[in-house]
């Protein structure tokens, strides 16, 4: 059976500045059965659903439903459920939590705040704290928006789940289908493709002692696509594997082209260029869509700048 992921696959389709873009990521645990649009479509509470959606334009926040891995069945039950908060811009990532039984309240945050990284607001609206448990590992298995979530999506959530791995939850929506199976690891924010348990496994060590993992790494959700594809870049020529050094300064010029700017903590400096092409031959991006040339992000160009001596 052909599938969006199979011809993704074997076209080799690059998966650098492919990333669903967030700054600050929001998740309400929703048990049960989802739809195309998640939130409006679930056993959430439509209207709420709706606010939330119109509170979280243009703030940078993301938000997404996430329930345990499993069997869900399609049964109305209420029950305290888990939300997380996490913002994921270098020099000031953090991972919250919090557990609510009436998901109104969430209309409650400042998502505006929240999408600048302010963490207070979380705590006091929700009685929020610091997550010190493991890494999330947030995996794509809505058939509903797109069948190969499902199909590849929930067997890599269920193995993972059954080899004891903490901190998995499937999760409604996280952008290219074609990638699937498709994950998000918090608290960082850098999304993965075509990936499989040992990988995973592999992922997640890092991320737990502070590495970022480059292999199936589609971008840092922090930055717009020809950021992210920019700052795998560098991470691959400087051969950086350390959590939160790199940032994104600034993107200048438009499409297809633009010049990124990147730089370390340490002072270290890179010019990147990026441009856009075209993925070929023409594939469909979702499972049933017609046939397309995906954008893709290729890097031209990787410039590290000589800093002038100090005095």
């Amino acid at each position: 059976m052909s599938t969006c992921a199979t011809a993704s696959r074997s076209s080799d389709e690059p998966l650098a500045g492919t990333a669903a873009t967030a700054r600050t990521w929001l998740l309400l645990e929703q048990p049960g059965p989802w739809g195309a649009k998640a939130l409006t479509s679930s056993h959430l509470d439509p209207a709420v659903g709706r606010a939330l959606e119109a509170a979280a334009e243009g703030t940078g926040v993301r938000i997404a439903l996430i329930r345990r891995p499993g069997r869900h069945a399609d049964r109305h039950t209420d029950g305290t459920r888990r939300v997380y908060a996490a913002h994921t811009v270098p020099g000031g990532t953090w991972l919250r939590e919090a557990d609510i039984d009436d998901p109104a309240r969430l209309l409650g945050l400042d998502l505006g705040a929240l999408g600048t990284g302010d963490a207070d607001g979380f705590d006091r609206a929700l009685d929020g704290r610091a997550h010190t448990g493991a890494p999330l590992i947030l995996v794509c298995t809505n058939g509903k928006r797109d069948r190969c979530c499902a199909l590849l999506g929930r067997p890599l959530a269920q193995e993972l789940t059954d080899s004891g791995e903490r901190g998995v939850w499937e999760v409604t929506h996280l952008g290219g289908h074609r990638f699937s199976p498709t994950l998000l690891v918090l608290p960082y924010g850098y999304a993965y493709g075509r990936v499989e348990a040992p990988l995973v496994k592999e992922i997640l060590e890092a991320v737990t002692d502070g590495r970022i993992v480059t292999e199936g790494c589609r971008g840092g959700s922090a930055w717009e696509r020809p950021g992210q594809a920019a700052e795998l870049a560098v991470r691959k020529a400087a051969q950086e594997a350390a959590a939160g050094v790199l940032s994104v300064e600034r993107t200048e010029g438009a499409a297809p082209r633009w010049e990124v700017a990147v730089r370390h903590v340490d002072g270290r400096a890179w010019r990147v260029t990026v441009a856009r092409g075209a993925s070929l031959p023409a594939r469909p991006e979702s499972c049933g869509a017609a046939l397309a040339t995906p954008a893709r992000m290729d890097v031209v160009a990787v410039r590290e700048l000589v800093t002038a001596p100090d005095g």
